[in-house]
């Protein structure tokens, strides 16, 4: 469910509570990590989302959208497939491309502020 104020708005990130969005098994490599999550905005035609996200720890796989995000607490390892290797903790921004495949070994609960352009 989205807040989708018509107006301006903020959100005290770390305490926000979030819904469950559970994992397809198939992207689940190894541990038992669990996502939430909460849609802050989306653009009326849905392209364009905005939210908060986070995930336990555990090793998952993904095929990424167009994304922009910073951390807000944990640790991860971002792997993408024939590209660089991500360390990524708090206060640190990230962009991932639509398409990228990637591994994430989540080390500390991660909890990130995102926005994501579906093509």
């Amino acid at each position: 469910m989205s807040i989708a104020p018509p107006l301006s708005f903020a959100v005290h990130v770390p305490e926000l509570e979030l819904e469950p969005d559970p994992l397809p098994p198939d992207q689940i490599v190894s541990g038992s990590p669990e996502v939430s999550g909460k849609v802050l905005w989306e653009s009326p035609d849905g392209r364009l989302v905005r939210g908060i996200w986070q995930i336990t720890p555990g090793v998952v796989t993904d095929t990424e959208a167009d994304e922009l995000f910073v951390v807000v607490s944990g640790r991860a390892t971002i792997e993408v497939e024939d590209g660089p290797v991500l360390e990524v903790g708090p206060g640190d921004a990230a962009v991932l491309r639509a398409g990228d495949r990637t591994r994430w070994t989540v080390h500390e609960t991660l909890r990130k502020v995102y926005q994501i352009t579906l093509e």
